[in-house]
C-alpha cells in the first residue's frame, strides 16, 4: 500500500487568478481544495463536471448556482451538481477561507 500525505501547514498557496489562491490534495476518487478568496477578486462563472461541496470557514461569499444567489458565512454548506454554473463573490472586507470536495477526483488541481 502507498499512503499519499501532505501537511497544509507546509504547502504553499497557488495562484489560480487574481485574488484566488489554493492548496489541494487528492486520492483516487476525490479532491480536496483549500481556497482563499480575497475581496476583490476575480469572479468567473463556470461549470465542471464534478459534484462539489463548499464548506466556508471563514468570512462570507455571495454563492451563485444557476439562477440562485445564496448567501454563505462561517460554517455554511453548499453542494454544486455537476454540471451547474456556479461562483462565490466575497462579501464585505474580509478574505473567505474555504474548502470544496469534488468528485470524481480533480488531479489537474494537484500541479
Amino acid at each position: 500500500m502507498n499512503i499519499k500525505q501532505i501537511n497544509w501547514e507546509n504547502t504553499e498557496w497557488k495562484t489560480v487568478r487574481q485574488g484566488i489562491e489554493r492548496k489541494a490534495f487528492g486520492g483516487d476518487g476525490a479532491t480536496i481544495a483549500l481556497h482563499r478568496l480575497w475581496p476583490g477578486h476575480e469572479v468567473l462563472p463556470h461549470s465542471h463536471e464534478n459534484e462539489q461541496i463548499a464548506y466556508i470557514i471563514e468570512g462570507s461569499v455571495d454563492f451563485r448556482l444557476g439562477d440562485q444567489v445564496i448567501r454563505l458565512g462561517p460554517g455554511g454548506i453548499v453542494v454544486v451538481p455537476p454540471n451547474v454554473i456556479h461562483c462565490a463573490t466575497v462579501v464585505g472586507d474580509e478574505p473567505v477561507l474555504n474548502l470544496d470536495v469534488f468528485t470524481p477526483a480533480r488531479p489537474e488541481y494537484e500541479t
